[in-house]
C-alpha cells in the first residue's frame, strides 16, 4: 500500500512540472513570434523612378510595391517606412506598400524640405514645421 502523503506530494510535484513545461513552451512560442515580427519589419531603401511607375524596394533589394506616377504624383522624399509625394496642391503620405496614410494641403504645409525616420519637415514662410507620417503637426519653430 502506498503512503497517502507521498502520493499527494507526488501529485503536486507532477502538476508543478506540467505548469513549468507549459510556461517554457509559451515562452518559446512568444520568442519565435517576436523574431518573426522583427524580420517582417522592413525599411524603404530605394524608390526607383521607372518611367510611368515608382518601384519601392526594401533594404534587402526586394521590390515591395509598384505605384503609378499618375496616382501618386512626384515623390519628394522617404523615411524608414513611408514616403511623401506632391500631387498638385496636395502632399500625400503613403506606407511602403502604397497605401495612402494622409493628405495635407500644400498651402497649410508649405514646402517639404526633408523626410527622415517617421517624420517630415517643411518650410512655410518664416516657419519650420515638423509632421509625423499621419499628418499630425509635432512642432513649429521660427526659421530665423
Amino acid at each position: 500500500m502506498v503512503d497517502p502523503p507521498t502520493t499527494i506530494l507526488q501529485a503536486i510535484f507532477e502538476k508543478e512540472q506540467r505548469y513549468y513545461n507549459m510556461k517554457r513552451i509559451i515562452s518559446l512560442l512568444l520568442l519565435i513570434l517576436i523574431v518573426l515580427g522583427i524580420q517582417a519589419q522592413k525599411s524603404i531603401s530605394l524608390i526607383k523612378d521607372d518611367g510611368a511607375w515608382y518601384q519601392v524596394y526594401d533594404e534587402s533589394g526586394k521590390k515591395i510595391s509598384t505605384m503609378s506616377k499618375q496616382t501618386v504624383g512626384e515623390i519628394v522624399g522617404w523615411g524608414s517606412d513611408f514616403f511623401v509625394a506632391l500631387d498638385g496642391a496636395w502632399y500625400k503620405t503613403y506606407d511602403m506598400k502604397g497605401k495612402k496614410i494622409c493628405t495635407l494641403s500644400k498651402q497649410t504645409v508649405g514646402t517639404v524640405i526633408g523626410v527622415s525616420g517617421n517624420t517630415f519637415t517643411s518650410k512655410d514662410g518664416g516657419w519650420y514645421k515638423i509632421y509625423d507620417k499621419t499628418g499630425k503637426k509635432i512642432n513649429t519653430r521660427s526659421a530665423q
